[in-house]
């Protein structure tokens, strides 16, 4: 019976246990979206802290896919040379580096959470946002122009993501995660409520999943075989009073994200609309999700969602219901969460401790 603290193979990649840290925005670079000493010090240190898995935060294909401008972004050579030597870190200290290629679609040209999060225009630093449809996310304040893409603007996103992929590879990190969940671009192409199209990107089922099914074959054709992609996906638009991205609909990707050389389909929801309606935010709200697409597909998965004891993260492990347990919020209050867990679980010879702390973890 795997645990927590079980190795996991991934191709010839081996994780040192199922702790993955989730991509977690951080909103920390300057105007140019060149990572900071606060990436490798906020990776770094969950990788000194035990997890498995180091996951980098959405990172921007290219500028117009940034939520704010103080993205993390990857479409140039420098983007890399700063990212690398978070990658190395990482890897130094055990854990596998991972990062998360994204366009944040719609969502993009708005102020970091701690400045409000309000919608960007142009004369603030701004820009034009592109999504499947030209309707702009509904905010209380304007929004910033929105246009519908055009073919050669779908190609375009290809190429960055391929572009970034390659330049995440020669980075150093061992995992590319295509994010297509939280309402950011390719979740808009998912789901009928945000793409209105009638071309082969939009319609039916087929068309609305031609872009994430792309990127996600376009990206594995370019990392190593040896190495996993993975592709983070929302569950649930969770807005019942309307045609939506269900968990149904999830579970009939999952095979096809497989079949387009995913490794791992990570798990969430929601994120697409200011009207959706979670049924719960509680301890492993998100976790039948993940076995609900674990059903329809040889992929292994990762479960997200109100993870936050070390014994509840085993359970998951040990109970089949996800091969990796994703936690977000509890590394940012706990960058040692793994090695926490492994003390509390008596695993702590199978835990990878930090010689500089085995007098306090032993």
């Amino acid at each position: 019976m795997s645990d927590l603290f079980s190795p996991l193979e991934i191709r010839d990649t081996e994780l040192r246990n199922r702790v993955m840290v989730s991509p977690m925005c951080q909103y920390s670079c300057d105007a140019d979206g060149l990572a900071t000493d606060w990436h490798e010090v906020h990776l770094g240190s969950r990788a000194v802290g035990g997890a498995g898995v180091v996951m980098a935060e959405a990172t921007a294909v290219e500028p117009r896919g940034r939520i704010s401008p103080r993205d993390l972004g990857l479409w140039s050579d420098d983007h890399a040379d700063a990212l690398a030597p978070v990658a190395e870190f990482v890897a130094d200290h055990g854990a596998t580096p991972a990062i998360q290629l994204a366009h944040a679609g719609r969502k993009a040209s708005k102020t970091r959470p701690a400045d409000g999060s309000r919608p960007l225009q142009p004369d603030e630093g701004g820009w034009e946002t592109v999504a499947p449809s030209a309707e702009p996310y509904p905010y209380d304040d304007e929004p910033p122009a929105t246009r519908r893409m055009t073919e050669g603007d779908i190609a375009d996103v290809k190429d960055a993501f391929v572009a970034a992929a390659e330049r995440a590879r020669e980075a150093g990190f061992e995992i590319a995660e295509v994010h297509a969940a939280h309402g950011y671009l390719l979740h808009e192409f998912l789901s009928p409520v945000t793409n209105r199209r009638e071309d082969a990107y939009g319609g039916d089922f087929e068309s609305r999943t031609r872009l994430v099914r792309e990127i996600t074959a376009a990206v594995r054709e370019v990392w190593p075989d040896d190495e996993p992609v993975f592709v983070r996906v929302s569950a649930s638009d969770w807005l019942p009073d309307r045609e939506s991205w269900t968990v149904e609909d999830t579970a009939r990707l999952a095979p096809l994200l497989a079949d387009a050389g995913a490794d791992l389909v990570d798990v969430s929801s929601g994120g697409l609309h200011p009207d959706q309606q979670i049924p719960s935010t509680g301890p492993n709200y998100q976790v039948p999700y993940a076995e609900r697409v674990a059903e329809n597909t040889d992929a292994l998965v990762g479960a997200v969602g109100g993870i936050t004891e070390p014994a509840q993260a085993d359970a998951v492990i040990r109970n089949d219901r996800a091969d990796l347990a994703i936690v977000g919020r509890e590394h940012l209050r706990d960058p040692y969460f793994a090695l926490h867990a492994a003390q509390q679980l008596d695993a702590v010879d199978r835990a990878d401790v930090p010689v500089q702390y085995r007098r306090v973890f032993e």
